[in-house]
């Protein structure tokens, strides 16, 4: 289901020779209409950016005059994002309510962790599950590294969504960070992490990569500032070039040229993922190609699928998801959505007991969380004040005035994208 028509359309002849398989168990119906997507479903998929890409320039300019980080889902374009989207997604749930009311929600919508904790808390709806390929690709790059199965690691992961830590690699009953601590020293530069390795050594934990933004705020802004172009406007151009090449290639009939187009536009949008704001590319090169292609490979689809062939009951898994804490991490509330292993069995996910975490950690995620509470009730309430005081207490902008600043910039430029605030 998508809202634009056209687009469906390309996208269904892009995957047409796939569905034509004989081999293909499932059959694809594709509409513009919400409730005839979601009439019986038992798994619900949500991916949407309201305001489109262009909406994504917005957030990402506008913090950056004032000397502040900007970037889709952490600080104020983070903010942005989750206060167009809060609405949004509950609209749907009211909806998934009348027309499928035993579905499973797998989050993918940016911020995933708020709006998983939107969906929680506004709506009641429990069945929900948020989603972030994040940790599940630092599992890959360490088993690689660590030339083992990732299936055979357990990663002792815990914080917010782009907001983690790993604690422990437990592999066959041991627990291998500090091997791979004193490997990271030694090698100097590791694929992926771009972060100093003394600097990971001296945490003693290996942080998410989007930590970068808050351990190097100061530098990310300059990176961005220095490139000329933040990813946003990037991301833009490739995607205005690969819709005209698809339409192209479509009216031509030419499915496998559509298919050779979109395969470089997904290679390029890999290889230049964060690179403007860390001033490294997700080099995963020097790695055999297998673990290379695995990484690329496994993404939010993989996470999602893994994720439901847990909740049908074949075998249960053990994944890193965004999750109610349930009492998983110590001085964390029960609701709080946290992003941690959890084991998912038949119609059930169950968080897994992290226990007490690092008192810096637990600031900084206590910090963020009530941010994201701010977030939510400003959306709900149409609260000017509490959306102005969410901006303003988050770590990357920490400023009255400037938060305010961004804000009213923001309310005037995605116009009727933005709640109204009152």
């Amino acid at each position: 289901m998508d809202i634009d028509g056209g687009r469906l359309e390309l996208i269904g002849a892009l995957t047409q020779s796939i569905e034509e398989s004989p081999d293909l168990l499932f059959r694809i119906l594709r509409t513009s209409d919400p409730a005839i997507a979601l009439n019986d479903a038992d798994y619900v998929i949500t991916t949407f950016r309201v305001g489109g890409i262009e909406s994504r320039i917005i957030d990402e300019r506008v913090p950056l005059k004032y000397g502040i980080l900007g970037q889709e889902t952490t600080g104020p374009g983070g903010f942005a994002m989750g206060l167009r989207s809060i609405p949004v997604i509950l609209d749907y749930v009211a909806l998934m309510k009348e027309v499928c009311p035993d579905a499973w929600l797998i989050n993918f919508a940016n911020p995933s962790g708020m709006l998983t904790e939107a969906v929680i808390r506004q709506s009641g709806w429990n069945r929900i599950v948020g989603i972030c390929d994040g940790p599940a690709s630092m599992g890959i790059a360490i088993a690689a590294l660590m030339n083992v199965n990732p299936n055979d690691l357990y990663l002792d992961y815990f914080g917010l969504n782009h907001l983690g830590w790993i604690k422990r690699i437990i592999y066959k009953n041991r627990d291998y960070l500090p091997d791979f601590l004193a490997m990271i020293k030694a090698a100097g530069n590791i694929p992926g992490f771009p972060f100093d390795p003394e600097m990971i050594f001296s945490l003693g934990m290996i942080p998410n990569e989007y930590l970068y933004y808050y351990y190097h705020a100061d530098q990310a802004v300059k990176n961005i500032r220095n490139a000329g172009e933040c990813r946003g406007e990037q991301i833009v151009k490739l995607n205005l070039q690969i819709w005209d090449e698809l339409k192209k290639k479509y009216n031509a009939i030419d499915f496998s040229g559509m298919q050779e187009s979109y395969q470089a536009y997904l290679d390029i949008r890999a290889d230049t993922y964060m690179l403007k704001e860390t001033g490294k590319s997700h080099d995963f090169s020097t790695l055999e190609p297998n673990i290379s292609g695995a990484l690329f490979n496994e993404g939010y689809s993989g996470v999602a699928l893994n994720l439901i062939e847990g909740l049908i009951g074949d075998k249960p898994i053990v994944q890193i998801f965004n999750v109610p804490n349930n009492g998983a991490i110590i001085n964390m509330d029960e609701f709080d959505v946290v992003e941690i292993p959890a084991l998912v069995m038949k119609d059930q996910v169950h968080p897994m007991a992290v226990g007490k975490i690092p008192d810096h950690c637990l600031g900084l995620i206590k910090q963020v969380k009530y941010y994201e509470k701010l977030t939510i009730d400003a959306a709900v309430k149409s609260s000017y004040q509490k959306a102005r005081l969410a901006l303003s207490i988050h770590p990357l902008v920490g400023d009255i005035s400037k938060a305010t600043r961004i804000l009213d910039e923001y309310i005037t430029l995605h116009k009727g994208y933005f709640p109204v605030l009152n």
